[in-house]
């Protein structure tokens, strides 16, 4: 999103994804970032444009984003656009041996020993995150995501729109988990990226809260009860101010003033672009529908304790799609008369609601998504509780193969 332009609701959209590039023939971690970066541009930069996309850095030398090109219209065909771009990147990554690989986090990694932080650029914020809280953990350099960026027009855009993400953020696990395993081992987690980012500032508690934001819908009140807490508590550990207060906010959606848009950001990036567009395709159109919806009046949406909604995030962290939804009057908030519900069944619910404004490319992949589960559910399945080391290198190269030909696991 470009910073200070003014979009209303849902009029455009801005997408970033976040993939791993590893050896291709170990998938051992291969933090040659910052090369790729310079390959194309001549010189270290942090950041390029080409064509519709751009690439950047992160916190460390493995991990490359890639995102739209400023605010696009659609999500249509984006699928196809990313691609494209890892296609691309793969081509010039190959006389290394290297390559990207999906999924919200690698199954084999030491972030102890594989980590190595950016040295250039914003090289020195990275190192103050670094000296703050120490960022050789799967919580800063195990942890890819898609973030979803969803515009405002003030106040009262701002207001609904944060209203409805904060309800349907404790849900988007038990679509969108990729991250059952750690260090070798199956976690018990469906979403164990999720669970180690929830932790990885707990030094200053106010950073991350809940996940869930708080029951804020003016940015007053957000600069009031969040930015100022936050400058607040950080202040002793970064007393020359390097870390800004937007970027230090951690919450699972947070509130970018500077371009007018919330950045959603607890979706596990998945195996291949065509299914991460269209769980953002489901998520756009189910948020639409309670922003637009005059059944649930607006002042009980804001209601919603972060307590009660972080309770069941964690519930669908841990088990993902079956989780069981208990809570009746947080069914109906979504628009689903019941008074028990797996996760599941509830995006299957609201997929059904949906159908109409899906595009076509979303539904085959929501088909497999919704029918057997989040990828996290598919790969327990298929490796069951003790996958071997060799086992998990075939079955992750494989999802390799996915991301290179864009196609859903298995």
């Amino acid at each position: 999103m470009t910073a200070g332009a003014l979009w209303s609701l849902f009029e455009v959209f801005g997408v970033e994804m976040e993939y791993m590039i590893v050896d291709r023939g170990t998938l051992a971690v291969n933090p040659i970032a910052d090369e790729l970066l310079r390959s194309m541009a001549g010189e270290y930069v942090d950041d390029i444009e080409n064509g519709e996309f751009g690439w950047s850095n992160e916190l460390v030398c493995h991990v490359i984003e890639l995102k739209t090109n400023g605010p696009t219209p659609t999500l249509d065909g984006l699928a196809r656009g990313f691609h494209d771009q890892i296609r691309f990147i793969n081509d010039r990554l190959r006389p290394q041996g290297a390559m990207l690989l999906g999924t919200g986090a690698h199954p084999l990694m030491d972030p102890e020993r594989d980590t190595r932080l950016w040295p250039h650029g914003n090289r020195e914020i990275y190192h103050q995150y670094d000296r703050i809280f120490g960022c050789r953990g799967h919580g800063w350099s195990n942890l890819q995501s898609v973030h979803l960026n969803l515009p405002f027009r003030g106040d009262e855009e701002f207001g609904r729109l944060h209203a409805a993400v904060r309800l349907v953020l404790p849900i988007i696990p038990a679509l969108a988990a990729s991250t059952p395993i750690l260090d070798g081992q199956v976690t018990g987690l469906m979403d164990s990226r999720l669970e180690t980012y929830r932790h990885n500032q707990d030094r200053i508690p106010s950073i991350a809260g809940r996940v869930i934001p708080e029951r804020v819908f003016t940015e007053e009140a957000y600069h009031r009860k969040i930015f100022d807490r936050i400058r607040e508590d950080i202040a002793p550990h970064d007393p020359d101010g390097i870390l800004d207060v937007l970027f230090l906010n951690s919450r699972g959606a947070i509130a970018r003033f500077d371009r007018n848009a919330i950045e959603i950001r607890v979706i596990d990036i998945q195996e291949c672009p065509a299914a991460d567009v269209a769980i953002q395709d489901l998520l756009v159109e189910t948020l639409r529908r309670i922003v637009n919806r005059p059944g649930v009046p607006l002042d009980e949406q804001q209601a919603w304790p972060e307590d009660l909604l972080a309770d069941i995030f964690l519930a669908v962290v841990r088990d993902g799609d079956e989780a069981v939804i208990a809570d009746r009057d947080y069914l109906q908030a979504l628009g689903i008369d019941g008074r028990r519900m797996k996760a599941g069944r509830v995006w299957a619910t609201l997929a059904e609601s949906a159908a109409d404004a899906l595009f076509e490319n979303s539904r085959a992949p929501l088909t497999r998504i919704l029918g057997n589960g989040p990828l996290a559910r598919r790969l327990v399945g298929r490796l069951g509780p003790r996958p071997g080391h060799a086992e998990l290198v075939a079955t992750y190269r494989q999802l390799a193969d996915c991301l290179q030909e864009n196609r859903l696991w298995p």
